[in-house]
């Protein structure tokens, strides 16, 4: 069993390697951006990008493949819409990981807090000195 497995039981690890390969490439992330907005059709989301209408359906069979993205084909219209379930699965993946950062910036922080109580308290040392 892998180590990520016995972390968090409630996360199925292909459909999330899936899904983390998808979104790592910025154009499909650019992509994922503009279909939050709202569905569009192939052409209008390959309107903006530097490359051909292959190329940018290359991307989206990915984002297909990774289940944040449905197509519905009319015809010869291809219109996509934005599917948010996989991204709340890398949530709930994540949230494991948050416990550590919000623990490790607290840390920080009175660290911080100590440093500048201490750093203080040796001014008004001077201070009483002169």
């Amino acid at each position: 069993m892998l180590a990520s497995a016995l972390i968090n039981e409630d996360v199925d690890e292909d459909r999330l390697d899936l899904v983390l390969r998808a979104i790592a490439d910025r154009t499909r992330r650019a992509l994922l951006a503009r279909l939050v907005q709202g569905p569009a059709r192939v052409t209008d989301l390959a309107a903006p990008f530097d490359m051909s209408l292959v190329a940018v359906s290359k991307h989206l069979k990915v984002l297909e493949r990774a289940r944040l993205i449905e197509r519905d084909i009319e015809g010869r219209v291809h219109r996509c819409s934005f599917q948010a379930e996989p991204l709340r699965e890398v949530e709930r993946w994540l949230d494991h990981y948050r416990v550590f950062w919000t623990d490790t910036l607290d840390a920080l922080a009175r660290h911080v807090e100590d440093d500048g109580d201490q750093t203080g308290n040796s001014d008004d040392i001077k201070e009483q000195a002169s």
